[in-house]
């Protein structure tokens, strides 16, 4: 409980600022303490702007955090380059939100904090305003891991899935797909639900791709050529996976009572499930990586960005889903 976690600034534009704000409202004096890498500046004009009480205390050191924390939000000021108009993206800031992700990757990576917990950002503006050259924050992280082989889990209290495809087309997911691709991701699932959640014997449930999960191939070979294969060599590693179910049916609430984690092929097949059942406690977490990632699992809402009308129900649910983890790991 001696280390921090650190929240990176997402957008500026959107609501990550102001949900940030109502996080330490609700989460002082309870649990991990955490601070945020961002401009300290703004916020604080932001919490002007919408009426927060929430105190604001700038560090220079993540370990100042613990101390800090329970009088006021630490911030270690990660500058941006000029002013920002809530809900309309200032590409000029995009290198200071991308930085504060670096930061807060090398905070974990020095064990300076405990794990990375994510506001949202727009890929878009990271794209043209500084030449960002990944999908998305999962891709991103694997690489300042190393190259490390990510999955994105999505977890609610009701419900837990991870697409095998993540941040591609559709057309482009089923051509990624493979028995090799399959088998890796639900190794990751198995061995992360381990070490984090403690659970003794995970047990996946692997969707089809198709519709019935190809009705023994007359919707479609996949679940016969890829699928099924790679249920057969994960039951033979010990992996306790059950499949190919038909996506249409595993999620009702009996389903959801035989399995843990629903793997699923592609990025809507899991994500539409989870956000239809709860949206506001859903948590991104990255598994396959050397540190904890959590993020909360909507946008950066640029339509009601500075209104105070952000609900911070799901960054809250990511810092204390990463706040469990570290503690599964001290």
């Amino acid at each position: 409980m001696n280390l921090p976690l650190a929240v990176t600034m997402g957008d500026p534009a959107g609501i990550g600022g102001e949900i940030t704000l109502a996080a330490w409202g609700v989460l002082v004096g309870e649990g991990r303490p955490f601070y945020v890498i961002a401009d300290v500046d703004h916020l604080r004009s932001l919490a002007a702007s919408i009426g927060s009480s929430c105190p604001i205390e700038e560090i220079a050191e993540p370990f100042e955090a613990v101390a800090t924390f329970p009088d006021a939000l630490p911030v270690l000021n990660e500058p941006l380059v000029t002013s920002q108009c809530l809900g309309v993206p200032e590409l000029a800031n995009a290198k200071a939100v991308i930085r504060s992700i670096e930061r807060a990757v090398e905070h974990t990576q020095a064990k300076q904090a405990a794990g990375i917990v994510t506001n949202p950002i727009n890929k878009k503006a990271l794209y043209d305003g500084a030449g960002f050259a990944f999908p998305g924050h999962t891709e991103f992280l694997g690489h300042l891991a190393g190259g490390a082989q990510t999955v994105m889990m999505l977890a609610a209290p009701i419900l837990r899935v991870a697409p095998v495809t993540i941040h591609v087309s559709l057309r482009e997911a089923c051509d990624q797909l493979s028995q090799e691709l399959i088998v890796e991701t639900a190794r990751i699932l198995d061995a992360d639900l381990k070490r984090y959640f403690g659970l003794e014997v995970p047990r996946i449930a692997v969707s089809g791709l198709n519709p019935h999960a190809g009705e023994g191939g007359a919707m479609g070979d996949e679940e016969l050529t890829i699928i099924e294969p790679a249920i057969a060599q994960l039951k033979a590693e010990g992996i306790n996976v059950a499949g190919p179910w038909p996506a249409d049916t595993m999620f009702h609430p009996a389903a959801r009572e035989q399995y843990d984690v629903a793997l699923c092929m592609y990025h809507d097949q899991a994500l539409i499930p989870l956000k239809a059942l709860d949206f506001a406690k859903g948590v991104n977490v990255t598994l396959g990586l050397p540190f904890i990632r959590t993020s909360p699992d909507h946008g950066t809402a640029y339509n009601i960005a500075g209104t105070g009308k952000a609900d911070p129900s799901s960054l809250i649910e990511a810092l204390k889903v990463a706040s469990f983890m570290a503690n599964s790991i001290d």
